[in-house]
C-alpha cells in the first residue's frame, strides 16, 4: 500500500503539487485551492507535531467505531471517497492569502515525512495510530485533496 513514509511516494506527491495553481479549480467540495492547501498544512502540521495548536484527543463517537473505520481505511489502497468531513480543527474560513508561500510550505511539511518521529499523535477520530496506519492515512488524504483539483 501506497504510504507517505515512502520517498518515491512523497516524490510522486511533490510533482502533482507542483501542477497546482492558484487558479485551479476543485471538482467537488466547498474548499477553494488556497483553502485546500492551508488546510493540508494545518493536518500535517499537526499529524508531524510541529506548531500543533490542536489537541490530540480522541472525540466521543471515535472511541466508539474509531478502530473500525480506520482498520477499513487503512486496509488497502481505496480511496477517500468525496465529501469526507474535514473537522473544524481544519476548517479554513479566509478564501484567499498567500498561496506560493502556502504550497511552499506544503512542500516542506511532505518532506518533513522523511523523519517522522510524532510518538503523542492522536487522531481526533481514529485515536492512537501506528506509524504505518499514520503513513498511509496521510498519503490517502494527500491524494484525496490532489484528485478533488485534478491532478
Amino acid at each position: 500500500m501506497k504510504t507517505i513514509f515512502d520517498p518515491n511516494i512523497r516524490l510522486q506527491l511533490i510533482k502533482r503539487i507542483e501542477q497546482i495553481n492558484a487558479d485551479s479549480k476543485a471538482q467537488w467540495g466547498k474548499m477553494n485551492v488556497y483553502q485546500m492547501i492551508k488546510h493540508l498544512n494545518i493536518w500535517n502540521q499537526w499529524v508531524l507535531g510541529i506548531d500543533n495548536n490542536i489537541p490530540y484527543k480522541q472525540d466521543f463517537l471515535g472511541k466508539l467505531i474509531g478502530k473500525m473505520v480506520l482498520k477499513a481505511n487503512t486496509k488497502n489502497d481505496k480511496p477517500i471517497g468525496k465529501g469526507a468531513p474535514a473537522g473544524s480543527n481544519f476548517t479554513i474560513k479566509e478564501k484567499s492569502g498567500d498561496f506560493e508561500k502556502q504550497k511552499q510550505k506544503l512542500f516542506d511539511l511532505t518532506e518533513h515525512y522523511g523523519c517522522y518521529n510524532n510518538l503523542d499523535f492522536i487522531h481526533g477520530f481514529f485515536g492512537r495510530m501506528t506509524k504505518e496506519q499514520i503513513g498511509i492515512f496521510a498519503y490517502k488524504h494527500y491524494d484525496h485533496h490532489l484528485r478533488q483539483f485534478g491532478v
